[in-house]
Parts: C-alpha cells; sequence; structure tokens
C-alpha cells in the first residue's frame, strides 16, 4: 500500500490509523518480513502494538540520505528476504486467509490470493487479469500475455519469493543502520518484481542495489530483459487506479514483453 509514512522523530513508536481488516494485512505483512529480517534480511518498521480501535504502533525510522554502501547492502538483504520464500507462488503472510490488499489506502484494491503452482499462472490470474478488469476498455495485448503467462513462457523455476509486494521508492526508508521497509503488500511471488517496482520511480543508487541483488541471488545472464514483465504489476495498479497515461505505458510495455 502506497501511504503517506510519517517521518518524525523523537519517540521510538508513532501511531498509524488503520483500523479493520486492512490493518490486520498490514501487521501480519510486516510481521511476516519482520520474521526474514531476523535472519539477514531487510528491517522493517515493525509492529510493537495495536491499540483497541485498531491502530498500529510502529517503530519510528530516522532518516538519513543513504550512501552506496547503504544501498548495496539493502540489494544483499532483499535477496534474503526473497529467499525466505512463501508457501507458493499467491500465498499470503503466514496465517493469512482470504485476499489482501494493494493500492493507496483511499482506493484499496483487493489482490486475489490463492495458491498456484507456477509463477506465471499466479501473475497471470493474481497479478494481472483482475487489475486489467478494473480498467475500462482494457489494456491492448493482455489476453495474449495472459496465455503466454499460464502456458510457462517466462517461468524459469525459481521457488516463490517472500515479497514486499509494494516495493516503490517512497516505500523504503533509510536510517542510519540500513534500508527499512514499510507499507507492504507481502505475498509469495518472483523476486524480480520487487525490483520492477523499483524500476519504475527510480530510487537511490538503483544501479548498486540492483547489482548486489543480482550477485546474492545468483540472477542468471540477461535478467534485467524481464524487468519491463515483473514492471507489469505496479503499472497495471496505477492504470487500475489512475488511468490516464498508466494505460497507454501498459499497453506499451505489454507489446515489448510480447516481443520477448
Amino acid at each position: 500500500m502506497f501511504t503517506t509514512f510519517p517521518r518524525l522523530l523523537g519517540a521510538t513508536t508513532f501511531t498509524k490509523h488503520n483500523p479493520g481488516r486492512p490493518g490486520d494485512w498490514e501487521q501480519s505483512c510486516l510481521n511476516w518480513l519482520e520474521d526474514a529480517a531476523g535472519h539477514g534480511g531487510v528491517a522493517v518498521a515493525g509492529v510493537r502494538a495495536r491499540t483497541a480501535d485498531g491502530d498500529l504502533l510502529l517503530r519510528r525510522v530516522t532518516s538519513v540520505p543513504p550512501d552506496a554502501p547503504a544501498a548495496e547492502e539493502f540489494g544483499r538483504r532483499l535477496a534474503v528476504t526473497h529467499a525466505s520464500g512463501a508457501g507458493s507462488f499467491g500465498a499470503g503472510p503466514a496465517g493469512w486467509r482470504g485476499p489482501g490488499y494493494q493500492g493507496p489506502n483511499d482506493s484499496l484494491l483487493d489482490l486475489p490470493l490463492a495458491p498456484h503452482p507456477t509463477w506465471g499462472a499466479y501473475y497471470a490470474d493474481v497479478v494481472l487479469a483482475p487489475l486489467e478488469h478494473r480498467v475500462p476498455g482494457g489494456i491492448r495485448g493482455t489476453g495474449a500475455l495472459l496465455e503466454r503467462l499460464s502456458a510457462g513462457d517466462f517461468d524459469d523455476g525459481r521457488p516463490p519469493a517472500r515479497l514486499h509486494g509494494d516495493l516503490w521508492s517512497g516505500n523504503l526508508m533509510w536510517s542510519p543502520q540500513g534500508a527499512v521497509l514499510i507499507d507492504p503488500s507481502s505475498h509469495g511471488g518472483h523476486g524480480l518484481t520487487d525490483l520492477g517496482f523499483l524500476s519504475m520511480f527510480g530510487a537511490p543508487h538503483r544501479d548498486r542495489i540492483f547489482d548486489a541483488y543480482a550477485e546474492a541471488a545468483e540472477l542468471p545472464a540477461g535478467w534485467r530483459e524481464l524487468l519491463p514483465l515483473h514492471r507489469l504489476h505496479v503499472l497495471y495498479l496505477h492504470a487500475a487506479v489512475f488511468g490516464g497515461g498508466y494505460v497507454a505505458e501498459a499497453a506499451s510495455t505489454v507489446r515489448h514483453v510480447l516481443s520477448l
């Protein structure tokens, strides 16, 4: 969920109002990522308590400008978070049942989680098709892409990764101790999709992040050619929520992916 996140100093926690099931989802995602952080993954602004009316008391993070070594360390730790795994492609955090959530807090959309044996089938059924259905007139080329995804044309045999799920640069903070993740939409997917989100709007020292991640995750040569495919999640999400130029950009990216 891409939301405005308070970046205030002083106390060790701050309160975020996120009641009901969306708050349950955020808490489950943060707990799942924090478990990976305990084994060398990326740190998170974790939940320290929950109030009776549903407010989340989250660890407060002191922001500092990132440098290249911090970016490289983030890339390596992100590979560890992903390697912590998930029950399947399309599975939510441990213990979560039913759909999750994605998008801005004032326009939340369901993330229709369901276990899938392959990445391509999950990406077609859970991610792209439901979002494309929300775009008036659809996104040109989606049908052909869904067929190729379901047929396994882009599957590579990598196991389900534990994704942040909304890893644009606004959900990546930098503390004196290193990178800290906020506002996740975590589920089992492909690690390159988190990089696809980062490639959408950029990030400080992005190439350092990507190179360090690729080495730690042992990505094959040519992996960057697949980033447009994985960027389609955030493009379809923005097309569904905001429309406008995102629809045309998504269609152009689909056209490129179909040429691969």
